[in-house]
């Protein structure tokens, strides 16, 4: 079985899927549009792994001046699929699909930090974390607020007064060994 999971854990495949999310149909050029800061080869190699993966789908083909110009979409049911195979997935892969994600962050991160000039408090950059006791319904009520703020923040169009900014989101619960 292809690993959706670990075909998406890429930062460039995470954004074309949110880019895609709210069931948009877009062509290469769409989202090259959308994504600007993406070489396009870079963009194009992306889309094929998302599409080897079925996380993508071509819906139609347009002539354009003697070329065929393909319009993708997520794949129905991808969601479920990538949900079924986190649940089948053993603690080892689930410690890969983890890793891959925290070099992900530390990539973004290490490359902010090489730039000419940096300031982390005019970027806004920022580390943190939280340890709070939440019955499970006030942590799905935290999740779901913080999970509608980012994805309305995702929809932004790219301005001149606007950065593009990874923000990450991690959640862990303490193993709680049960008393005898």
């Amino acid at each position: 079985m292809k690993s959706k999971i670990k075909a998406m854990i890429h930062p460039i495949r995470m954004r074309i899927i949110q880019t895609l999310l709210p069931g948009k149909d877009m062509t290469a050029g769409n989202l090259a549009e959308t994504l600007k800061d993406i070489p396009q080869a870079s963009l194009y190699r992306h889309i094929n792994a998302l599409l080897k993966a079925d996380i993508l789908m071509v819906v139609s083909e347009n002539r354009v001046r003697g070329t065929v110009e393909k319009v993708f979409s997520l794949s129905h049911g991808w969601e479920r699929s990538t949900e079924q195979e986190a649940e089948e997935a053993s603690r080892d892969d689930h410690f890969d699909y983890f890793f891959s994600f925290v070099m992900n962050l530390l990539g973004a991160y290490e490359e902010y930090l090489q730039g000419e000039t940096i300031n982390l408090k005019r970027d806004g950059v920022s580390f943190r974390q939280c340890s709070a006791y939440l019955s499970d319904e006030e942590f799905l009520e935290l999740m779901t607020v913080i999970r509608s703020k980012l994805t309305a923040a995702a929809d932004n169009e790219p301005r001149e007064d606007r950065r593009l900014r990874t923000i990450a989101s991690i959640a862990v619960p303490a193993n709680h060994k049960k008393e005898k």
